[in-house]
């Protein structure tokens, strides 16, 4: 039989990292002498790849090297102000621990630079828990492009119905729903209203379990 295998998103769904990045934000625009609101960061940043959010923020696409010095400048600010504070959503530690010990492989799918995703996975020591990690740059197509799930599934050996996403973002949750798989909507950045359909939804990992997931794959 094919493996089973469960997949996270990064920012909401491992950490709950985006007030940091609206703090990483407020610094980077600071310096250039704007002042987005919190309401136009959780419409236009939360689940978002940079790219779109240098766009919309500055007004005028933003490509290239541009796009590559600008996202050092802004992700460096939040590595720096995150670092200290990594800590997981509640439970999620448990939970990843007990998918392991009944045999489900995992990873990571992230819209986020490697080193975030670095950041994060070393300093709650799970490398040693995940068979595939997979951020910005692996991939050339961003969510809602299934992209990022779908070789994902594939390091994981695990067909694309045996697979479980969890997701906190419109964009990331339509990616899971686009590689066909089944979704659970992590309610730490948005409200089910502000999700497309998913299977499940959690507050946090101790509304899930094991025999959850086993039920959602049946």
């Amino acid at each position: 039989m094919k493996n089973l295998a469960v997949i996270f998103d990064m920012d909401g769904v491992i950490c709950h990292t985006n007030p940091y990045h609206s703090k990483a934000f407020e610094q980077f625009f600071a310096k250039r002498g704007m002042n987005p609101s919190q309401e136009e960061y959780a419409q236009h940043m939360y689940g978002k790849p940079n790219s779109y959010i240098f766009s919309h923020f500055l007004q005028r696409e933003v490509k290239g090297e541009e796009l590559i010095e600008l996202e050092n400048e802004k992700e460096g600010l939040f590595r720096e102000i995150y670092a200290p504070m990594v800590e997981p959503v509640p439970g999620y530690l448990e939970f990843l621990n007990s998918l392991k010990q009944n045999g489900f492989k995992t990873g990571v799918g992230t819209s986020a630079p490697r080193a975030n995703m670095d950041l994060i996975i070393d300093k709650l020591e799970i490398r040693t828990l995940m068979e595939s990690f997979m951020a910005s740059e692996d991939v050339k197509t961003h969510k809602p492009e299934p992209e990022v799930y779908l070789k994902s599934a594939e390091n994981l050996e695990a067909h694309p119905e045996q697979c479980i996403v969890f997701e906190d973002s419109f964009s990331g949750a339509s990616a899971g729903i686009n590689a066909g798989m089944q979704v659970v909507g992590v309610l730490t950045s948005h409200t089910k209203e502000e999700l497309p359909p998913c299977q499940y939804y959690i507050n946090d990992y101790s509304e899930i379990s094991v025999q959850s997931i086993l039920e959602m794959l049946k």
